[in-house]
């Protein structure tokens, strides 16, 4: 059988997670007043968000606080918004939904989403004719009908489920290859020219020596606005925000920025230069 708290025991150790945060406050406050700048930063994340984002951040946080130790944990936002709560946890990076009341959340990064179309699989599944009007079409945003006949990988999240969603406004039922669980598993294939596939603007600068100048990277509207995944820092209310943490926020803000400006807009032309345009 499975054991749970008593009443008391769920008071005891909801006041002792309460002591623990009261504690880190305190020891944080007197690191702060008497300029130590030393302690430790623990952020979490998925394995992708902290690829993305904290090689970027590190270097630049270390030569400010090179006493300060920054500790990483991998997880799902709900699991990460719950040691956020429990103060296991300074900061998260999660997709941006309603969270629990005593977190704050800094929505920092709108990520828009692309289709990505192989110009060989393109080849293959059309016309010279056809592809040139697609094209022509498609840099103003996709039309999922003008993609049908392609073999697609799909990712089995949130972003998954948007995306067949599309398709099913337009009418259009996908040819699913391939389904895996993020944009790592499936940009590959694409790069390979095996199979058609969507992603961030993230991912796709994360993959761009594998695309560059062979697949041709359209964006996706909804309602007449990019399609985009909201990304947030996630902190406890009541969480004293140390001389560091605010750096490590500002460090984190200013990368989002400047990701957000590389252009990915890509279409694949004769003797096409492998850099965006």
């Amino acid at each position: 059988p499975s054991l749970s708290l008593t009443c008391a025991g769920e008071f005891v150790l909801s006041f002792a997670q309460v002591m623990g945060k009261e504690e880190r406050n305190l020891k944080d406050i007197l690191s702060d007043i008497e300029h130590q700048e030393r302690g430790v930063l623990r952020v979490g994340a998925s394995m992708v968000r902290s690829i993305q984002f904290l090689p970027r951040i590190l270097p630049e946080f270390h030569r400010r606080y090179p006493k300060v130790s920054v500790l990483y944990e991998e997880g799902r936002a709900f699991q990460l918004e719950k040691r956020v709560l429990e103060g296991e946890l300074d900061f998260a990076i999660a997709f941006s939904r309603q969270y629990h009341p005593d977190l704050v959340d800094h929505e920092f990064l709108q990520d828009p989403v692309y289709l990505c179309i192989p110009e060989t699989l393109f080849q293959e599944y059309y016309a010279p004719e056809e592809i040139q009007e697609i094209k022509e079409r498609s840099i103003h945003g996709v039309d999922f009908r003008d993609f049908a006949r392609l073999p697609f990988s799909l990712m089995a999240t949130r972003l998954g489920r948007m995306i067949r969603e599309c398709f099913n406004q337009a009418g259009v039922e996908p040819n699913v290859f391939f389904t895996a669980p993020s944009s790592s598993q499936i940009m590959p294939l694409c790069a390979m020219g095996a199979t058609a596939c969507y992603c961030t603007q993230l991912a796709l600068l994360d993959h761009w020596d594998e695309l560059a100048g062979k697949v041709n990277i359209f964006p996706i509207m909804e309602g007449g606005r990019p399609l985009t995944q909201s990304l947030s820092l996630l902190r406890h209310r009541q969480r004293y925000l140390t001389h560091f943490s605010k750096s490590f926020m500002e460090l984190l803000f200013d990368a989002a920025s400047s990701l957000e400006q590389i252009p990915v807009l890509h279409v694949v032309r004769e003797s096409a230069p492998a850099e965006p345009v």
